[in-house]
């Protein structure tokens, strides 16, 4: 499977570098694009600023650019938290992705978006602290009515960003079992 990667807020990490490794030693060729050109940060209020800095518009036009050299082979789509968002987005919009994987975070979805069957797993903490408590119910049911096949696997006490091992947030428990269903659900695209 080629698979599309999409680094967190916190830049292109380690954890993101070990992430695209793992899915390699699983057969897959994956594509890490460092959408904040080298920057890394230790803190959400940091990397918040930075991100703000350049601007979600910038943010998915460096995205779409690092994609589109690889989009006719079919993409399979992942990020982690921004980059779940910037995932999403780039899977709504691509007629020949294959599947989204995200983890750690969503984004909202175009009125409109129509996806006829794609796969879609999302791996999320819960609670997660940067969503309101009731935004996975909607996110699901309007993923269902674009026409995606969406599973959700949560993960009951996991901070936001439960598979960087580098984080505060890390569940080494979660984040292998993450892995585990993650590699499952490659496997059968």
């Amino acid at each position: 499977m080629n698979i599309m990667l999409f680094h967190s807020t916190f830049g292109l990490r380690p954890a993101v570098r070990a992430a695209a490794d793992r899915l390699r030693a699983a057969g897959h060729e994956v594509w890490t694009p460092d959408l904040f050109e080298g920057r890394t940060f230790e803190t959400v209020e940091e990397a918040r600023d930075f991100r703000e800095e350049i601007g979600k518009d910038e943010l998915l036009k460096r995205a779409v650019l690092a994609a589109a050299p690889y989009s006719e082979r079919g993409l399979v789509y992942a990020g982690f938290s921004l980059g779940a968002a910037v995932a999403q987005t780039l899977a709504l919009g691509d007629e020949k992705a294959r599947g989204l994987l995200i983890l750690h975070g969503t984004s909202d979805l175009a009125p409109n978006a129509s996806v006829d069957g794609l796969p879609v797993q999302l791996h999320v903490a819960e609670p997660d602290p940067f969503e309101p408590d009731d935004w996975l119910g909607a996110w699901y049911l309007q993923m269902r009515r674009a026409g995606a096949d969406v599973e959700v696997y949560r993960y009951a006490g996991a901070g936001h960003l439960y598979t960087d091992p580098d984080l505060p947030d890390y569940d080494e428990e979660a984040a292998e079992a993450t892995w585990r269903v993650a590699l499952g659900f490659l496997e059968s695209l």
